[in-house]
């Protein structure tokens, strides 16, 4: 069994004070300027200080909005002095460039001249209602397809832990963004486990929540509903703290979930009372070979070691997913295959790419129709795992990060093999449509983040959000930093 970095092998923390600041967090960030201790314009000033410093390295952002993101930092130190307290009112926060923001295009890692967004999507929206400024869209690889943010637009996106790696993907831009401390968070989507990947390989938190807790309008719904937002922090009250501001239903969207009972920052500062957790590192079904890398595997077991420290029972019991990823693929290329449609020349896609859609389009009709027929039934199947546990305790990826360009130059079958031979755990919970918190496992011996994932069954965001919160101040993983960028 190889090892696995403990927390107390972490960096140890910087003493510059600007490092301190842009590390400080969400949560922080809204105290200090509610309480007159910084201004808006000065955190912004921050962000993009750093963003300029890292993008010819990490490059993270594909657009970066510095001019109207300053005005707007002044705007939220306006409305401050007048009295006015959103939550996040003068916050600097990054978006992943697959959602719509006015004014600015919505490539999602794609080539070719985009048309302005006329408006914000409703997520934005709500990002503006809390006061937040948004200053860039973060990088993704080609509609979002691969678990690389690698492209022929926008370039390399890579780990601040090894520029050699890759952060994941396809929210990797935002993870890399958060991870370096550029924003203390990013606004992700997840769908094959594009949130908690990058934040597994990124060391942080990654919340994909229940389908249809954050609205994706003016989608009803994304790539047929595999599809949803989440956020990338360094912390779990963090996290909770955007899922309160970015969750409800825009009228026109398809899935509505039930508020919850209490706002998820309040579930985070409370125990979650003693839980059964079934841990799972069987591989769901896939038709490439995979293997779970011994690494990964020490990581995850350290974890369940930790959880019975802290008084929970841990079993090992493996989830019953048979066959669901049959229904996986006709969803995710039917709603690829919709992307490239939007598109403004086609013919400068990845084939790849091409390859997806032209699948999408074979599945279209009765093969869609029945893969989301069995959505229901496959609920009730995987769903008997939680008779006998509260969570389900797995790792999030099975191999640690990969080295960039390790999808360049393959054919479709020959990147499948790669994507699903790294990543094969994440997916079937899209599928679901349930919630899955990654939480950071601790370091490789040579210094790169794995994740391991808390998953539960619907409308269970407040437990999973709680016990990763216990979780975290046994394991304290916040104080970690890359150390190319904890200055």
């Amino acid at each position: 069994m190889t090892d696995v970095a403990a927390p107390s092998d972490s960096t140890p923390p910087p003493t510059d004070p600007a490092a301190e600041l842009a590390f400080a967090g969400v949560a922080e960030h809204a105290r200090m300027l509610a309480a007159g201790e910084i201004s808006s314009r000065e955190l912004v000033e921050l962000s993009l200080k750093r963003i300029d410093a890292s993008q010819s390295t990490l490059n993270a952002f594909r657009c970066v909005r510095s001019e109207r993101a300053l005005v707007e930092a002044e705007e939220a130190d306006h409305r401050r002095a007048k009295g006015e307290r959103p939550p996040l009112l003068g916050v600097p926060v990054a978006i992943k460039d697959d959602v719509d923001l006015e004014g600015e295009e919505s490539r999602f890692g794609c080539s070719g001249s985009f048309p302005a967004r006329a408006g914000d999507c409703e997520s934005v929206r709500r990002l503006k209602q809390a006061g937040a400024v948004i200053v860039g869209k973060t990088n993704t690889p080609e509609l979002g397809q691969w678990p690389f943010t690698e492209s022929v637009a926008q370039g390399v996106t890579r780990n601040p832990w090894s520029l050699a790696h890759t952060p994941g993907g396809s929210s990797g831009g935002a993870a890399a963004a958060v991870a370096a401390g550029i924003v203390s968070a990013a606004v992700g989507s997840d769908g094959a486990g594009s949130v908690r990947i990058p934040a597994a390989w990124t060391g942080l938190v990654g919340i994909k929540p229940q389908r249809g807790r954050i609205s994706t309008w003016p989608e009803p719904e994304s790539f047929k509903g595999v599809t949803c937002l989440g956020p990338l922090t360094r912390t779990v009250q963090d996290a909770a703290l955007m899922l309160d501001v970015l969750r409800g239903s825009h009228p026109g969207d398809r899935h509505r979930p039930p508020p919850p009972a209490e706002p998820y920052a309040m579930a985070a500062k409370r125990p979650p009372g003693r839980l059964r957790i079934g841990l799972s590192l069987r591989i769901p079904f896939s038709l490439a070979p995979t293997q779970l890398d011994g690494r990964v595997r020490a990581a995850v077991e350290r974890l369940a070691a930790t959880l019975r420290a802290l008084g929970h029972e841990v079993v090992r019991d493996d989830p019953p997913y048979r066959l669901i990823g049959l229904t996986f693929v006709p969803r995710s290329t039917a709603g690829l295959n919709e992307w490239v449609q939007r598109v403004p020349d086609p013919a400068q896609l990845d084939p790849r790419t091409l390859h997806n859609a032209h699948m999408g389009r074979l599945f279209g009709g009765p093969i869609l129709a029945l893969a989301r027929a069995l959505e229901r039934p496959l609920q009730r199947q995987v769903g008997r795992v939680f008779k006998r546990v509260d969570v389900v305790l797995a790792p999030t990826t099975a191999k640690p990060p990969e080295r960039v360009g390790a999808i360049d130059g393959l054919g479709h079958w020959d990147t499948d093999k790669v994507v699903v031979g790294a990543c094969p755990y994440a997916w079937p919970w899209n599928v679901l449509g349930w919630p899955g918190v990654n939480v950071p496992a601790g370091l490789t011996d040579d210094g790169l983040p794995l994740g391991a994932s808390l998953l539960g069954p619907a409308n269970s965001e407040t437990r999973l959000i709680s016990l990763a919160a216990q979780l975290e101040q046994a394991e304290q993983w916040q104080v970690r930093r890359p150390p190319l960028f904890a200055n």
